[in-house]
């Protein structure tokens, strides 16, 4: 939490913001998010769509806004607690707006100016002008209370996140509150990374390379990125560098690879350039309309040796992945998982997620990587991931499959990635990403050979 940090300048030339309808819009999609259970993308995008008399520096400025409260709302509410008396008690609307007042304080507006502009009555503006006191008496606090006020985790998060990361705790966990760069994966089937920045800055979309991944580029502009003729052309790929990482994990040979847990397909496609469009490489998932999404993505990177397989819900594969068996040079298991490495891009994630449900994810990861270990043929790799910063879904998941099967070894990751790259993002042999250490999302990665 930083009260000190400045607000963004406007770049120059966009209209003025036109406060009360970003904060109308703002109120709107918060309050689907919040009091309707919807997830915050899909909330956005309803409220954005249907307002189609704003600007686009207004878009961005709902969209931002609408971000920073839920990346902040456990430290929001507990300083409006703390800042005006019978808070609890306040209407519903009115709660809201003083949420995102609040918010725009904690991230370096002037009271009187979010006073002003959200029209708060005096009793709510002297609440804001106490904020920074508040803020400070919060600071003040022994770590293991001030932690996941500040932090904004529920208290089992708070308690593995101090487990993991220990004295980095708190970097750790503002840095996850902090917005996500724009990253690229260049489609090297098209391009190299030097011609996708050529071709990017011909577009007027201001980028740079990414400081881990080789194919990585970090796109610095207020255009949506989909809109770009180089994007439309297929030239690059909307990943996050750890993401990324985790794919050059595969080192996918042109032979026969598995994506088994693909979604709509963004490490696919990184598989399929690694194989330079030659061999097979089998998508697999539960969700059709992903993998629809996959084939229409696949089309416009020019990728053509996809094949995807639709798998039954509920754990059971049926004779659906009989040919495989025993058969894959790689298989690669991005599992699904409670997504605590990505909270800076789905800063709601972390209120939905009970710790019932971390345990229902380290059962059906365990589940995955036991079904999906049977393709891997002799002498061939298995690389599983996740999206998690938590021990509990990550080496202790591998752990398990290894004391269990007894035919896969982990082969280290300075192995795959060469020694200068791998001692920057492994531990224990393991990838291990953080957004405090390397800028990127929170990644697990393990890479596991089959004997032959």
């Amino acid at each position: 939490m930083d009260s000190r940090r400045p607000e963004r300048r406007k770049p120059t030339g966009e209209r003025p913001v036109r406060e009360d309808l970003v904060i109308q819009a703002c109120l709107e999609a918060y309050g689907a998010i919040r009091h309707e259970g919807r997830l915050a993308d899909r909330a956005l995008d309803f409220t954005l769509r249907h307002k189609r008399n704003l600007y686009s520096n207004e878009r961005r400025a709902v969209a931002e806004r609408v971000y920073a409260l839920l990346r902040r709302q456990i430290t929001v509410e507990y300083l409006l607690v703390k800042a005006l008396p019978g808070f609890d008690a306040v209407p519903s609307s009115r709660k809201d707006l003083l949420r995102l007042a609040a918010s725009q304080v904690l991230m370096g507006a002037a009271p009187s100016t979010v006073t002003h502009t959200s029209a708060l009555g005096a009793e709510d503006a002297d609440a804001l002008y106490l904020l920074p006191q508040c803020a400070a008496e919060l600071q003040a606090l022994p770590l293991r209370e001030r932690f996941p006020v500040a932090a904004s985790l529920p208290g089992f998060l708070a308690t593995r996140f101090l487990a993991e990361f220990g004295a980095e705790a708190e970097s750790a966990a503002e840095a996850m509150n902090e917005r996500a760069p724009l990253c690229a994966r260049v489609n090297t089937l098209k391009a190299d990374r030097e011609k996708l920045m050529a071709t990017l800055a011909e577009e007027q979309a201001p980028c740079r390379k990414s400081a881990l991944s080789p194919l990585g580029v970090i796109i610095e502009t207020h255009q949506n990125a989909y809109s770009l003729p180089s994007f439309r052309s297929g030239y690059f790929e909307l990943q996050d560098e750890g993401s990324q990482l985790l794919g050059l994990l595969v080192d996918a040979p042109p032979t026969r690879v598995v994506d088994a847990c693909a979604g709509a397909g963004g490490k696919t496609l990184q598989l399929a350039a690694q194989m330079k469009n030659r061999g097979e490489l089998f998508a697999l998932d539960i969700d059709e309309r992903r993998l629809d999404d996959l084939k229409l993505r696949a089309r416009r990177a020019g990728v053509h040796n996809v094949r995807t397989r639709l798998l039954p819900g509920g754990g059971a594969t049926g004779d659906v992945l009989d040919d495989l068996e025993a058969g894959a040079d790689r298989v690669l298991v991005d599992a699904p998982c409670s997504g605590t490495g990505t909270l800076r891009r789905k800063p709601d994630g972390r209120y939905r997620l009970t710790e019932a449900d971390l345990g229902i994810y380290v059962a059906r990861q365990k589940e995955l990587l036991d079904r999906f270990s049977r393709l891997v043929k002799p002498g061939g790799r298995l690389v599983y991931g996740t999206c998690s910063v938590l021990r509990e879904e990550n080496e202790e998941v591998v752990q398990a499959f290894l004391a269990s099967h007894l035919a896969f070894s982990i082969r280290s990751v300075d192995k795959v990635l060469g020694t200068e790259l791998g001692e920057q993002v492994s531990r224990d042999g393991f990838l291990r990403l953080a957004p405090h250490r390397h800028g990127t999302d929170g990644f697990f990665g393990a890479v596991l050979d089959r004997a032959r």
